[in-house]
C-alpha cells in the first residue's frame, strides 16, 4: 500500500486525517499540537477539543479539521520519555493502533503522522522511527491507506539522510569489483562461486555413491540430477524456518494469487522483485537468499545499485520492508513493496 515519508510541516500536508500528538488536557500544547491548532484555528478546535475532556496516554480522539487541509484531526496523546522503564513504548505503539484504526472507522484513505512524542515529551527519536515504522507496516499488510509520515525537525532529518549517506558508502565501497558481505567475509561472486562448487560436490559424491560415472551420461540423465527449484527451495525454507505461509507472501506484498502460482507450479519463474521480496519475508542471510535467486536463474550484479542495496539491509540484518522501500526510492530505484512520491 502507498507510504511516504516526507520532510515537511505537518500543518501544509493534505489527507484525510492529521494526526496531533496531543496535550492530555484540552489545553493548547507546545510543538506540533500548538502548530495544528494555529492552522485549524484555535477558537474553533480548543472549543471541540473541550468537549471531548481529557484523553488518557496511548488512547485517541477526533475532532474536526476546520481550516487544515483534512477532514478530521485525530488527537493523540504520547508518552512522557522517562527512561524507557515505565510503558513508554508500549504507550507509543498503542498511539498508532489506535489512531489508524480509527482513520480505518473514519473511512479515510489518507492519513498524515508526525512522529508522535520526539518533541517535548522527548521519546528517543531513532527509537520512535522504528515503532512508527513497525505499526504502520503491520497495518499496511491487510489495509488499503495511504499513510505519510512527516518528519520536521532537524534530528528526524538527519536520521533519514544518515540511512541514506549508509548506503551510499556501502556503495561507493563495493560497487566497483564486489559486493561485501561483511558477515561472511566473501563477495558476492565468490559466494556463488562457492555454492556452485558446493551443489557440484554433492552431485558428485551422490553419482559415487550410486557407482554411477557422470561420463557417458545422456542428457535426459544430466538434467534429472538438477538440485531443487525454486518453488521446491522456497517452501523447504518456508518450512524450516517455521513460518505462516500466509505471513510470508503477506510481508512479500506479492499477493495471494501469485503464491498460489508459485505453489502449484514446480518450475515457476517469479520475477526478480518477487523473488527478493519473498527473500525479505523470510529474512534470509546473503548465501541462502543468493542460491534461492539462483535457483529461478537470478544473479545479482556488483555494478547494480538496486542489488547493492538489498545487499546492505541484508549484510545488515535488517528487513524492514518500508526502511527497505524508502532507500531504493531516495536512490531512484524501483521500490519492492508500495511507496510514492
Amino acid at each position: 500500500m502507498p507510504f511516504q515519508i516526507i520532510r515537511n510541516d505537518i500543518t501544509k500536508v493534505s489527507a484525510d486525517v492529521i494526526v496531533n500528538t496531543a496535550n492530555p488536557h484540552p489545553v493548547i500544547g507546545n510543538g506540533t499540537d500548538s502548530a495544528i491548532y494555529a492552522a485549524a484555528g484555535e477558537e474553533l478546535l480548543l472549543a471541540e477539543r473541550a468537549i471531548i475532556g481529557d484523553i488518557a496516554r496511548g488512547e485517541c480522539a477526533v475532532t474536526l479539521a476546520f481550516d487544515l487541509s483534512a477532514k478530521y484531526i485525530i488527537h493523540t496523546v504520547g508518552p512522557a520519555w522517562i527512561d524507557g522503564n515505565h510503558g513508554e513504548r508500549e504507550i507509543l505503539h498503542s498511539c498508532y493502533q489506535k489512531s489508524l484504526a480509527k482513520a480505518e472507522e473514519l473511512k479515510a484513505e489518507s492519513i498524515a503522522f508526525p512522529l508522535i512524542a520526539t518533541g517535548v515529551y522527548g521519546f528517543p527519536r531513532k527509537e520512535a522511527l522504528n515503532i512508527a515504522l513497525s505499526e504502520i507496516g503491520k497495518f499496511l499488510l491487510t489495509h488499503d491507506m495511504k499513510i505519510i509520515l512527516v518528519v520536521f525537525d532537524r534530528e528526524s532529518v538527519e536520521l533519514s539522510k544518515k540511512l541514506v549517506s549508509e548506503i551510499d558508502e556501502y556503495i561507493d565501497e563495493y560497487g566497483v569489483g564486489l559486493i561485501s558481505d561483511t558477515e561472511y567475509g566473501e563477495g558476492l561472486p565468490a559466494i556463488r562461486i562457492r555454492l556452485a562448487s558446493a551443489r557440484q560436490d554433492r552431485r558428485l559424491r551422490y553419482w559415487e555413491e550410486q557407482g554411477i560415472s557422470p561420463e557417458g551420461r545422456s542428457l535426459d540423465e544430466v538434467v534429472g540430477d538438477m538440485g531443487k527449484s525454486f518453488q521446491q527451495r522456497l517452501f523447504e525454507l518456508i518450512r524450516e524456518n517455521g513460518m505462516d505461509e500466509v505471513k510470508v507472501y503477506s510481508d512479500a506484498c506479492i499477493g495471494r494469487k501469485v503464491f498460489s502460482s508459485i505453489r502449484r507450479n514446480e518450475d515457476y519463474k517469479p520475477t526478480k522483485k518477487t523473488a527478493v521480496a519473498l527473500s525479505i519475508a523470510l529474512q534470509l542471510d546473503m548465501p541462502t537468499m543468493l542460491d534461492l535467486l539462483a535457483r529461478a536463474g537470478i544473479a545479482f550484479s556488483p555494478s547494480d545499485k538496486f542489488d547493492l542495496i538489498i545487499a546492505y539491509f541484508v549484510t545488515h540484518r535488517n528487513y524492514n520492508a518500508l526502511t527497505i522501500d524508502e532507500a531504493l526510492y531516495r536512490h531512484g530505484q524501483p521500490t519492492l513493496f508500495s511507496i510514492e512520491d
